[in-house]
């Protein structure tokens, strides 16, 4: 433990440093983010006085700062505290670089806004006449920087002031020009602005009065993703849309159709010119990077087809300094001209981490389950409690992992949206077969000598959602799942139905020596006996739907949810419920054996709060994160946050200032 401890403290130290010598204030954030590193990164801007300053924008609300390139990042604010903002557009002020203007949107309803920052993006303001709109498009003139264009759901907006105000400068109610996905604003008239819409494009030679169609050429209902005006050549338009990359050298007059992308990689997202080779243009699409050297005749992928592409960043005074922002994975970096790429995400980390287990037989060895990453998520495992993680998920096939346990044995299982897997020598393969006529006794025996073959009658291999992955401490594992309870005594080799517990979908398990309580979200089955016998437990009256449950050292009952949290002493036939929680809800209860306590998490409140037995204090730390879940490590607490990876509280060892975050609630 020691030896953990160690290593906590120095990977606490680095970030220490990283925040001194990038100068980020961290007032509003008192747990450390660490990893893993990667999600989806969405859009980059650069400080119009240093190219390597830069500022990277998320799908989590969170705007991040980098003052290397690219190489390191650190979170510097969050809009409106989201965690569902969009930020697809940050725009620089080169007058007054600490004036930054940022367009944003949410995913699944009509909502979004304009912010401003007066102070580098440590602290913005909403603007009024904006609010509400799901800006998905935004620009800023080269020879005004005073005018800005916004496209919306419901149109094109203007700014000459900054954005300090806007008014719509297309027809209001327009049946044509809405859901405006890309803008360009010709470099030397302000008045010519180009807008891509989600099924054809559009440009004003006015500054709004009129509106011409500029479809010739261009494949009908395509989205226009983004647009490019060459500023040398302002004739010279690009244009990329779901049919493809489309080129005009008559000011949008006429398009034609560069050849050289395949079809499969049509959904070019970003198009970005090379300012020091203005015939060099990168193409960000569903399917990797591809690049003209010469404007648009010939056309090579340098990436795998794995990457889906949102931006792509060129330095202006160094051509070979590449970024791409991604779906997934992160930011990828190319100092060499784009000929080579490798990920850039330290200190950036927009992962879902729904599940955890550390190796009961090396405590720094940690594993962090991820969400809604496919390919790019599975597990990360972490050999130096927290400070590095990598990924380790070949063989789960892109499945979203919900649960993570070790074995008995020190083996570790992964429960996922479609089975069971075993971890062993860098590789998760299937956990093997499905007993489902087999019971408890001697029919348990059976799984020792499966074999992963052909499964004869009877058996199968598990198809189900894991929910929970659960060890009883001794030989045995079970796995809470959509077709209910199952249990494994070989190692996680093979697994049976429990079939004394009659319950379609357990969703929560825990148990406590001979006490097992499985849950789904509206009923509850107990177990004094080691599972040989199941009784049904009412629930709370005032409990509407189950979010968590645990057992503590005494085998009393925990069960959570948006109404608070309750306790029984009796095996259900009454419930406590406790008090003295800032919130009521909670969606995540754990119970602590070394501090004999219960922790407890609430995706409204970054407050951890723990209950102390057997008198029930309560007391609370104020993470600066929500959290899913929290768990000891060593002497200090790990959480993971609903979007955004891991983060460790501030007390590796004993000190006042570890000890000044918790406290007592009255």
């Amino acid at each position: 433990m020691n030896s953990l401890k160690s290593l906590m403290v120095r990977s606490v130290c680095f970030f220490l440093l990283s925040l001194s010598v990038f100068a980020v204030p961290m007032h509003a954030v008192s747990w450390f983010p660490l990893g893993p590193y990667g999600g989806d990164a969405r859009s980059f801007a650069a400080d119009p006085r240093d190219s390597r300053h830069l500022y990277l924008g998320s799908a989590t609300g969170w705007i991040y700062e980098s003052h290397n390139g690219g190489e390191r990042w650190v979170r510097l604010s969050q809009l409106a505290g989201r965690n569902d903002m969009v930020i697809d557009h940050i725009l620089p002020d080169a007058r007054h670089p600490r004036r930054l203007v940022v367009g944003a949107w949410i995913a699944d309803h009509p909502d979004g806004g304009i912010f401003i920052s007066e102070d580098g993006g440590r602290s913005w303001s909403n603007v009024a006449e904006m609010r509400g709109q799901s800006v998905i498009s935004l620009a800023r003139a080269d020879s005004d920087p005073n005018l800005l264009v916004a496209g919306t759901l419901q149109g094109i907006f203007r700014s000459t002031d900054d954005g300090l105000h806007w008014s719509q400068i297309s027809p209001a109610g327009s049946t044509e020009i809405h859901e405006v996905e890309s803008l360009a604003i010709d470099p030397r008239d302000p008045k010519i602005i180009y807008a891509g819409t989600w099924h054809l494009p559009w440009k004003t030679v006015d500054g709004g009065v009129h509106w011409v169609s500029i479809k010739r050429g261009i494949i009908e209902d395509s989205d226009v993703f983004s647009i490019v005006i060459d500023p040398a050549e302002p004739q010279t338009v690009y244009a990329s849309a779901c049919s493809g990359i489309y080129k005009s050298v008559n000011a949008a007059m006429e398009f034609k159709k560069v050849q050289g992308i395949p079809s499969s990689a049509r959904r070019t997202r970003k198009l970005e010119q090379d300012p020091e080779h203005l015939q060099t243009v990168y193409a960000g699409t569903t399917e990797g990077l591809y690049r003209t050297l010469d404007g648009g005749k010939v056309w090579n992928r340098l990436t795998g087809s794995d990457l889906i592409i949102n931006d792509v960043y060129v330095d202006p005074h160094d051509s070979g300094h590449v970024l791409l922002a991604t779906d997934r994975g992160g930011v990828m970096r190319s100092e060499d001209f784009a000929a080579s790429f490798h990920e850039s995400n330290m200190g950036f980390s927009a992962r879902q981490v729904v599940a955890y287990a550390a190796d009961p037989n090396h405590p720094a060895h940690l594993y962090a389950g991820v969400v809604n990453d496919k390919d790019a998520g599975g597990v990360f495992q972490s050999l130096d409690g927290g400070a590095q993680w990598r990924q380790q998920s070949v063989g789960l096939g892109g499945r979203d992992v919900y649960s993570l346990a070790a074995t008995p044995a020190g083996t570790m299982l992964a429960g996922t949206t479609h089975g069971i897997f075993r971890f062993q020598d860098g590789l998760w393969t299937d956990s093997g077969l499905w007993l489902k006529n087999a019971g408890r006794g001697r029919k348990m025996l059976r799984e020792i000598r499966v074999q992963e073959k052909a499964a004869p009658a009877g058996q199968s291999t598990i198809d189900a959602v894991v929910y929970s992955l659960v060890p009883d401490g001794n030989f045995a594992t079970y796995a809470g799942t959509s077709d209910g309870l199952l249990r494994s005594s070989n190692d996680g080799l093979a697994w049976s139905s429990v079939t004394s517990l009659e319950m379609g979908e357990v969703r929560f398990f825990a148990l406590q020596r001979n006490v097992l309580l499985a849950t789904g979200l509206k009923r509850i089955e107990l177990s004094v006996d080691g599972g040989e016998k199941w009784t049904s437990v009412a629930l709370p009256a005032e409990l509407t739907q189950v979010a968590a449950v645990a057992l503590d050292g005494q085998g009393t009952l925990w069960v959570g949810g948006r109404e608070g949290v309750f306790y029984s002493t009796n095996h259900g036939a009454s419930w406590m419920q406790v008090h003295n929680l800032l919130t009521p809800q909670v969606d995540g209860i754990y119970y602590d054996a070394g501090g004999d306590r219960m922790l407890l998490t609430t995706s409204v409140s970054p407050m951890i709060f723990a209950v102390h037995l057997p008198d029930h204090r309560v007391t609370y730390w104020d993470t600066g994160w929500k959290l899913r879940f929290a768990r000891p490590v060593g002497d200090h607490l790990l959480g993971a946050t609903l979007y955004d990876g891991i983060v460790v509280q501030p007390k590796m060892v004993d000190s006042s200032f570890g000890n000044m975050h918790a406290v007592e609630a009255k």
